[in-house]
């Protein structure tokens, strides 16, 4: 693979991480709920941007835009509200690892999904090894008085059950037009999101600057910009070398986490982390593949 599209994984793992930075300024003036609405509304609408710039075409299957709509509901508005939500009471940077767990979540609907892709020894072995880092992971919530962090941690786990489906539902988009998906489906979960917001969280006020720039950093990079660079790499590089920005995502979020918002980590922390990261490289199983192969 060339050197151009390692960095540009690297890059696109980078920029996800991010969004734990961004969810953690917004929350301080603004909900979860319209976290997820300005997020997914300025992003479809930077995404119909290029959509229309490059001249795409719109599917003509009515059918399709419903579709669009559960995708933009279970990839988006659901799994952007819950993030922020969980970091109410989580340090950015766990919430960024637990994101992390998205291929261990994948792994598990895909081995119930209708059609979907049966798992292998090496990746049933690596979901056990990364739920065990969860656990490890939880362990310092489990005092008295933490509940609440646990159910910021059921929140983002939930999160990736979300991703897990929609990995599983966007195969019936294989022939579309991906601009378009993303599109639309950001669009569907606009329509949602925003009333939602509304109704529970009332008109946002918005007065700090940094609010702003996170708002728009979340919305153009970690979303248009990042979205649309996966399906601009997924032909290119294929989704097994693209998957390992998930390695990449974790970090950023710690880095950001420790040098921008001061999180600290305890060394259980710490032993948690390598041990989702260790059950990441038994799912990826090409090292797996390359230390069997070794004795041989």
């Amino acid at each position: 693979m060339k050197l151009q599209y390692w960095l540009l994984i690297i890059l696109l793992g980078a920029v996800w991480g991010c969004s734990f930075l961004f969810n953690a300024v917004l929350i301080r003036e603004i909900s979860p709920l319209w976290v997820s609405a300005g997020r997914v509304t300025i992003g479809a609408a930077i995404c119909w941007l290029v959509f229309f710039a490059t001249r795409k075409k719109l599917p003509t299957d009515p059918n399709l835009y419903w579709q669009f709509l559960i995708l933009g509901i279970l990839n988006y508005a659901v799994p952007f509200a819950l993030f922020p939500f969980a970091e109410q009471t989580v340090a950015s940077s766990i919430v960024g690892v637990i994101n992390g767990m998205t291929p261990m979540t994948t792994v598990i609907v895909s081995q119930l999904w209708p059609g979907g892709e049966k798992a292998s020894w090496n990746k049933v072995v690596g979901v056990a090894i990364g739920f065990a880092g969860a656990v490890i992971l939880a362990l310092p919530s489990l005092g008295v008085g933490a509940s609440a962090q646990i159910i910021g941690l059921l929140a983002a786990f939930i999160a990736t059950l979300c991703y897990a489906l929609t990995l599983n539902y966007a195969r019936r988009f294989a022939k579309v037009e991906p601009y378009a998906v993303a599109s639309a489906s950001l669009t569907g979960a606009a329509l949602i999101s925003v009333p939602v917001a509304l109704f529970f969280s009332g008109i946002p006020i918005i007065t700090r600057p940094e609010t702003w720039g996170a708002l728009f950093g979340i919305s153009v990079f970690s979303t248009s910009f990042s979205f649309l660079l996966v399906y601009w790499l997924l032909p290119r590089v294929g989704a097994t070398n693209l998957s390992l920005n998930t390695f990449i995502t974790p970090i950023s979020a710690i880095l950001l986490g420790v040098l921008v918002l001061h999180e600290r980590f305890e060394l259980i922390h710490i032993l948690g982390i390598i041990v989702i990261f260790l059950g990441l490289v038994f799912i990826d199983g090409r090292l797996v593949k390359g230390w069997r192969k070794a004795p041989a």
